[in-house]
């Protein structure tokens, strides 16, 4: 099959099985948004979702988290994977965007990726769904979906970032980067799948027998 043709494939699918992509990190404003894809890394959005439940509705600012400090930040983020890395990097971003930002969250990727614990990954999410901005964010889980389906070579997530750019048109890319999330973890699963079993995947290789070996990001 070539190019074009999986991805319209792909497409089609997926806007069949999720023709709407709600945010699934809860939050309140853009601040709050920045603060839970940061808490995201190697963890779960639920996990994330039932632990700042209770924190936003008290802390949704800048100026609260640099008055709560890192101590009692690492309390409120206890059960979430490596707390402590994750606390630091919302006590240092907070006072960052307050003396530099007056307390907003900037809007470029340059301003984004120059505050702590926020990489290309973190910056493009908000990108996309704080300000609408086409972007496509790659995580492991994408990056190894993308293998699966022919779509990149999987040297690293920044390659896979440049391909899905090349090979969607622009329009799609920040509704399909939530899409491909939502296949993956209902169809596509890292021990399930292999890359033999799903619609995709027996799409785009419909005489497929082994199961593919990813590259990891």
């Amino acid at each position: 099959m070539q190019e074009k043709e999986k991805a319209k494939q792909i497409l089609k699918i997926l806007n069949k099985i999720y023709p709407t992509t709600p945010i699934p990190l809860k939050h309140r404003n853009k601040f709050t948004l920045l603060t839970s894809v940061l808490l995201s890394a190697q963890c779960t959005d639920l996990n994330v979702n039932n632990v700042t439940r209770n924190i936003y509705t008290k802390y949704n600012k800048p100026e609260h988290f640099v008055k709560l400090g890192r101590k009692k930040i690492e309390k409120l983020i206890k059960k979430i994977g490596i707390f402590r890395v994750k606390a630091k990097s919302i006590y240092l971003m907070s006072k960052q965007l307050l003396k530099k930002h007056g307390g907003k969250v900037p809007k470029t990727f340059e301003e984004l990726e120059k505050l702590p614990g926020v990489g290309h990954k973190t910056a493009s999410v908000v990108m996309s769904q704080g300000f609408g901005f086409p972007a496509f964010a790659v995580d492991t889980h994408i990056h190894r979906l993308a293998q699966r389906w022919g779509l990149t070579n999987g040297k690293n997530v920044i390659q896979t970032e440049k391909d899905l750019k090349r090979i969607f048109p622009k329009k799609t890319w920040s509704k399909l980067h939530l899409q491909i999330i939502y296949y993956g973890r209902e169809y596509c699963q890292a021990r399930s799948c292999y890359g033999l079993t799903c619609k995709i995947c027996t799409t785009c290789y419909p005489n497929r027998k082994n199961p593919i070996n990813i590259k990891k990001a």
